[in-house]
């Protein structure tokens, strides 16, 4: 198998050549797992937006590097638009690298605008699949490409502690006279159901607390943001660019009883968190640089999961600074009279 890797250095063909060996005799396996003490830290980046060799891009690269020193991550959830100009292959692979090489697991779901630049999103998924410390998959047989679980295990390792669902939220309408943005479609939700109801079945019939990301934001989003007893933390200077349409994954979420949090982009002017009937429905702080609009100081979201304990602890780091930290759901619930 031969990738045109035009930019590369001897050490980036030396890591590539070795994790393509460790894929091959099965030696790359990763495994995500709290922590002796109890810990799991996940930091999101969202649309970087990155434009290979562009200046305006720079600042990405900065605070990429800038958030993964402060905070040490177990993993990091790319949600969607990692590049925004070709060449595509560089691009992505800048951006993944500055992960990679610090020998953090990484995992990725596309954006409305990551298929836009010459390579289809298989395409793409092959490349980031060749990655040092990729997690990103596929499951065959559903709509989109990056529809994957990672499991996170318990500090000992005897059972699934955390599920964390990745969700492919495609492009755009498919449906003549509805415009805007696609739907989460209801063979993915489906998967979703089936899973969610295998994990509880194995956990003697209680749910797994679980997590989701994707890139664009579902229609509760909207609904949330504007009800006026809303428990909200941070900014929202952009209406949710949701699709016009509810497939009703929120609901199945509700009815499974697993998911605590979901996580997205796409809008770049918004970086809130607000509970929705019991569920965090919250943005990654826009990651990108003045490659396309942004109002808000670029940066990342962190999640904080503790086992054994319910709910989260998140917050926004941003240019050395740590905003809105929050801890899920104490923190948005009402005071008792």
């Amino acid at each position: 198998m031969i990738y045109r890797r035009r930019f590369y250095t001897m050490k980036n063909y030396v890591l590539t050549l070795c994790w393509l060996l460790g894929t091959v005799f099965g030696l790359s396996a990763q495994t995500l797992q709290f922590n002796k003490n109890g810990k799991f830290k996940i930091v999101q980046f969202t649309d970087v937006h990155y434009i290979y060799q562009d200046p305006r891009s720079a600042v990405s690269v900065e605070r990429i590097q800038e958030v993964l020193e402060a905070e040490h991550p177990d993993l990091v959830v790319f949600t969607g638009d990692l590049i925004y100009g070709k060449p595509a292959e560089e691009g992505i692979r800048t951006v993944l690298n500055l992960v990679s090489e610090r020998a953090i697991p990484f995992a990725v779901t596309f954006g409305n605008h990551d298929d836009e630049q010459g390579l289809t999103r298989e395409a793409l998924l092959k490349i980031i699949q060749t990655v040092p410390h990729n997690l990103t998959t596929t499951t065959e047989g559903i709509s989109g490409v990056t529809n994957y679980i990672l499991p996170l295990l318990s500090s000992d390792g005897s059972r699934n502690a955390e599920i964390l669902y990745l969700f492919d939220s495609r492009s755009y309408s498919q449906i003549k006279g509805v415009n805007g943005y696609d739907y989460i479609a209801f063979d993915q939700i489906q998967w979703y159901r089936e899973n969610s109801r295998r994990y509880t079945t194995a956990n003697g019939g209680q749910p797994v607390p679980s997590l989701a990301f994707f890139h664009i934001p579902l229609p509760e989003y909207n609904q949330a943001a504007s009800a006026e007893n809303a428990a909200f933390f941070g900014a929202r200077k952009e209406k949710a660019c949701a699709p016009q349409l509810n497939s009703g994954l929120f609901a199945s979420m509700k009815e499974m009883g697993d998911v605590e949090g979901i996580f997205v982009g796409h809008d770049h002017d918004d970086d809130y968190a607000v509970m929705w009937h019991g569920i965090l429905l919250a943005y990654g702080r826009y990651t990108g640089g003045d490659t396309v609009y942004n109002n808000l100081p670029n940066g990342a979201r962190v999640i904080e999961l503790t086992e054994g304990q319910k709910g989260f602890r998140t917050w926004i780091r941003s240019q050395g600074r740590v905003e809105q930290e929050v801890l899920f759901p104490d923190s948005f619930l009402k005071p008792k009279k």
